[in-house]
C-alpha cells in the first residue's frame, strides 16, 4: 500500500475535516426565538381588528380604563366597542403585556361588558395564573361562568399565593363539596366564615352541605354564586344577575348594537338612516341641520347643533365655509377633562387605533350607561373615525342621535 506524503495527507484531513464541518453547518437549523404570550395576544373570537392595535398605545391609559371596564356600566355603543377591542388577539401595549394585573382586568372587563365566551377564552391560556391571585380568581370565575367547574376547581388546586383569601376559601369549599369531600367542606367552610360573614352564601352552603333544609333563592351575584345556586337546582329566573352572570345566561352572543331610525326626531331621519347602513350622510341633509342651527326656537337650535357637529365629526375633509360654520356653532363642551381631549386629538391624528379606543371608553366609562355628553360624544366619534374605527364611529353617532329630543 503507497504512502501519501506527509503534507498531502495533512491536505486530505484538512479537506475532509471542512467537509464535514460544512455538511453540520448546511444542516444546521435556523432557531428564531419566540416572543412570549402577553395579556393581550391570546384572542378571544374574531374581531376584524389588525395586529397593530395596541401599537402606540400607552401602558398607563391601559392600567387606569382597563379596570373601569371591569366595574362601570357603559352605553351599548361603549359596551360594544369595549368587547370588540378586549376580544382581540394582539400584542399589547409596550410594557404592559406581561402584567398579571392587566391581564385579570382583560378577562373581567370582558365578562363585565357581556362577553364571557371571550373572556374564557382569552383566560383559558394565560400564563402565571398559579403565581397571582388576582389573575387566577378572573380565570376561576370565567370558568364557573362558563359552568365549567372542574377548570375552577383546578385553577383553585394549583394556586401558590393568596391561597387563604375569602374567595379562594369559598371556592375551596365548592370544590371539595361537589367531590363528596364533605368533612373537609366543613372546615374550609368555617375557615371562610371566621375572615367575613356572608349570609348568602352561609345559606347556600349550609344547604349543600347539610343536604337537607330550604337553601332559599338563588343568588347570581358572581360565577361562585351562580355555579353553587345552579348545583343546588334553585330557580335561577328569580335573582337579579350582576352583568357578567347576566351575560353568561344570555342565550345568544352580543353582537353590534341595534338603534332605530325610527326613534330620532323625524327631521333627523335622513342622517340616522345612513348612519345605520354605514353610508355618509347626504349633502343636502348636512346643509339642512346646518341651516336649523340658526333657528330661533332654542331646543331646535341645540338638537341641530348636535346632529350637525356629528354629521361633520363623520367627515374626512371640511370645505373652508364648512369649518366656518361649524366654529360658530355654540354647543357647549363636554365633561371630559381638557388633558383627555387633546390626548384623544392626538391619538386621532397619529392613527393610533387601541389609544383612541382606550381614551374614549375611559369617557364613556365616567358617562355611565346614558354615554357620554353631546361634546364629548362628538370628539369620540370624530378619532374614532380618523383611526378607522368606523363602525364603531358610526354606532355612537346613532346612539347620540336616537337620544336627541
Amino acid at each position: 500500500m503507497s504512502r501519501l506524503p506527509g503534507f498531502a495527507l495533512a491536505l486530505l484531513l484538512a479537506g475532509s475535516a471542512h467537509g464535514v464541518a460544512a455538511q453540520a453547518a448546511s444542516q444546521q437549523v435556523e432557531v428564531t426565538p419566540l416572543a412570549a404570550p402577553d395579556a393581550f395576544t391570546t384572542p378571544g373570537r374574531s374581531t376584524g381588528l389588525p395586529p397593530e392595535l395596541w401599537s402606540g398605545a400607552s401602558a398607563r391609559t391601559a392600567r387606569s380604563v382597563l379596570p373601569l371596564l371591569a366595574a362601570k356600566s357603559l352605553s351599548p355603543a361603549g359596551s360594544a366597542l369595549a368587547r370588540r377591542i378586549l376580544a382581540t388577539g394582539a400584542p399589547g401595549p409596550a410594557g404592559a403585556g406581561r402584567d398579571p394585573a392587566l391581564a385579570a382586568a382583560r378577562g373581567n372587563a370582558l365578562m363585565f361588558q357581556g362577553d364571557p365566551k371571550a373572556a374564557a377564552a382569552v383566560l383559558a391560556h394565560v400564563p402565571g395564573l398559579d403565581r397571582s391571585s388576582e389573575l387566577a380568581r378572573a380565570a376561576a370565575e370565567s370558568a364557573l361562568l362558563s359552568s365549567d367547574d372542574p377548570r375552577a376547581c383546578q385553577i383553585s388546586s394549583g394556586l401558590s399565593v393568596g391561597r387563604d383569601e375569602v374567595y379562594w376559601l369559598k371556592l375551596r369549599t365548592f370544590c371539595q363539596a361537589i367531590a363528596g369531600e364533605k368533612a373537609q367542606a366543613w372546615l374550609t367552610f368555617d375557615l371562610a366564615q371566621a375572615q367575613v360573614k356572608d349570609p348568602i352564601f352561609t345559606r347556600l352552603m349550609g344547604a349543600k352541605l347539610a343536604g337537607l333544609g330550604n337553601p332559599g333563592s338563588a343568588s347570581l351575584r358572581n360565577g361562585l354564586d351562580y355555579a353553587l345556586s345552579r348545583d343546588l337546582g334553585l330557580d335561577l329566573t328569580t335573582a337579579r344577575p350582576s352583568p357578567a352572570v347576566a351575560a353568561a345566561l344570555a342565550t345568544t352572543d352580543p353582537g353590534d348594537p341595534a338603534f332605530d331610525p325610527a326613534a330620532v326626531p323625524l327631521d333627523l331621519a335622513a342622517f340616522a338612516a345612513a348612519a345605520a347602513k354605514g353610508r355618509p350622510p347626504p349633502d343636502a341633509e348636512v346643509m339642512a341641520l346646518i341651516t336649523d342651527t340658526q333657528a330661533a326656537e332654542p331646543k331646535v337650535r341645540a338638537r341641530a347643533q348636535a346632529a350637525a357637529l356629528l354629521a361633520l365629526a363623520l367627515e374626512n375633509r371640511l370645505t373652508p365655509d364648512t369649518r366656518g360654520l361649524m366654529a360658530g356653532l355654540s354647543l357647549p363642551e363636554g365633561k371630559a377633562p381638557v388633558g383627555r381631549d387633546l390626548a384623544l386629538e392626538s391619538a386621532g391624528r397619529q392613527k393610533l387605533m387601541g389609544e383612541a379606543a382606550l381614551l374614549s371608553l375611559w369617557t364613556c366609562a365616567e358617562a355611565g350607561p346614558a354615554g357620554p355628553a353631546i361634546g364629548d360624544r362628538v370628539r369620540i366619534v370624530q378619532a374614532l373615525h380618523a383611526v378607522g374605527l368606523d363602525a364603531d364611529a358610526r354606532a355612537f353617532a346613532l346612539e347620540g342621535l336616537v337620544g336627541l329630543k
